[in-house]
């Protein structure tokens, strides 16, 4: 990959790193900076044959590792993420899994199996068939469970011949504390809200959008473009808080549980900010209720909505959990009375 395809605001996180040594590093931040687009940057810098020099030994983006690496078939590039996240990227999974997956045995792993981690070990042991390393890619790391991430330490720490590990990740916090000092950590930059619109209309999302499918994604400009592929109204956004506090359910129900669920703590997050005295992060003021629950209301539905996160990916019925979702919400957001 080279730094054309990178996005703006990693040019110089790229540049940083390919400036330091060391075997291991995990990047971390908040999901929709880049964690996984650097990461495959880093990699492919890592074994480029004809690194730019004038930048700091960016991939060249046009020697056979680079392609090799862009038609995901890299022999020194081993690629750990949960098997739906391979299917996503575009990452091959291995014959075995694939067959078991064909054949409806099981369906594709939400975490990194295990499986996996000890080929990745193996991996690591073998020679470089491109004489530049190797590099072992984790991303989310965060989906390494505990037997997964035990399986990583030894080699992590005391990794055979020339291999390096860039793990990536959008919840840091998860992993084992083990894993995080077996790693140089690097913390991805917030971009400038400027570089983030461009990036968001030169992927073809319309200039008067992207502000406010921006706000929507806290920041996050890969968050924001996922919204506006996903078919995201800005109108119907800012709409979404009175409709809530009326117990319209209409107003989620094209989402999925996690969204809804996502889209609701995106509110509660705002009401308590506004609570606190701050600015809301992801609507407008004017689009929030009049009225703003108590600290201990909203604290309250914070924390039933991170309940039902967990089972927001198997609903025993989407739709009765839609209501009862909607239902909570309006009975939280009129609760107190209104500002004067």
């Amino acid at each position: 990959m080279s730094t054309q395809a990178l996005s703006p605001w990693l040019h110089r996180p790229l540049a940083e790193l390919l400036r330091q040594r060391g075997h291991a590093w995990l990047l971390q931040g908040p999901s929709g900076l880049g964690q996984y687009e650097l990461a495959l940057a880093l990699a492919a810098a890592w074994l480029c044959e004809q690194p730019k020099a004038e930048e700091g030994g960016a991939a060249c983006g046009h020697c056979p590792s680079c392609h090799s690496i862009e038609v995901r078939t890299h022999a020194d590039l081993c690629v750990l993420m949960p098997e739906v996240a391979m299917q996503e990227l575009g990452w091959p999974l291995d014959e075995k899994a694939q067959a078991d997956i064909d054949d409806k045995k099981r369906k594709p792993s939400r975490e990194i199996r295990v499986e996996a981690m000890r080929d990745a070990v193996g991996f690591a042991q073998r020679t470089s068939a491109r004489g530049r390393g190797k590099v072992v890619l984790v991303y989310p790391a965060e989906r390494m469970n505990t037997i997964t991430a035990n399986a990583l330490l030894k080699t992590l720490e005391e990794p055979v011949g020339d291999v390096r590990f860039v793990l990536a990740s959008e919840a840091a916090w998860q992993l084992l504390p083990t894993i995080r000092s077996r790693c140089l950590g690097f913390t991805l930059p917030w971009p400038a809200t400027a570089d983030a619109e461009a990036w968001l209309v030169a992927h073809d999302v319309p200039a008067a959008d992207a502000p406010a499918l921006l706000r929507t994604a806290g920041g996050r400009p890969s968050d924001a473009l996922r919204l506006a592929r996903s078919g995201q109204s800005p109108k119907a956004w800012s709409l979404l808080p009175k409709a809530i506090s009326r117990g319209d359910v209409a107003a989620l129900a094209d989402q999925a549980p996690s969204q809804a669920i996502s889209a609701l703590q995106k509110l509660c997050h705002d009401l308590m900010a506004i609570g606190c005295g701050a600015e809301p992060r992801f609507f407008e003021p004017a689009d929030l209720p009049v009225a703003v629950p108590s600290h201990l209301a909203l604290a309250r539905w914070s924390k039933s909505l991170a309940n039902a996160a967990r089972t927001a990916e198997h609903p025993f019925n989407a739709g009765l959990m839609l209501e009862a979702l909607v239902s909570e919400a309006r009975t939280t957001l009129n609760s107190a009375p209104r500002r004067p």
